[in-house]
């Protein structure tokens, strides 16, 4: 297994957060864990988000990684890999209960 670095820890809300900046492809609104001093990031999902329950009810740990493709082998992979954001390419896995984002920097 390849090593991953933490990056943030998501959280989902129904509040709006400061400086929010909307993922369309995800439908939901997130807010920049860089500007929080415990790394979290606030997730509010629109009510059509495509995202998987999963996500949108559970709060997830989010890893960066080198390698997406090879991070996800094996893995119970919920959401695939999609385009977060011009840079980023993300997935999510669960393990066990545990919901967690694995991210890739583009």
């Amino acid at each position: 297994m390849q090593s991953a670095k933490f990056h943030h820890y998501g959280v989902p809300t129904t509040a709006k957060g400061d400086n929010e900046i909307f993922i369309e492809g995800a439908g939901v609104h997130v807010t920049d864990p860089d500007a929080h001093p415990y790394k979290i990031e606030f997730l509010r999902f629109e009510p059509n988000s495509p995202m998987c329950d999963a996500v949108k009810n559970n709060p997830h740990a989010a890893f960066i990684v080198d390698d997406l493709d090879k991070a996800l082998a094996g893995q119970d992979v919920i959401i695939p890999p999609f385009d977060a954001t011009d840079t980023l390419r993300v997935a999510f896995i669960t393990d066990g209960p545990a919901v967690i984002e694995i991210m890739q920097m583009k």
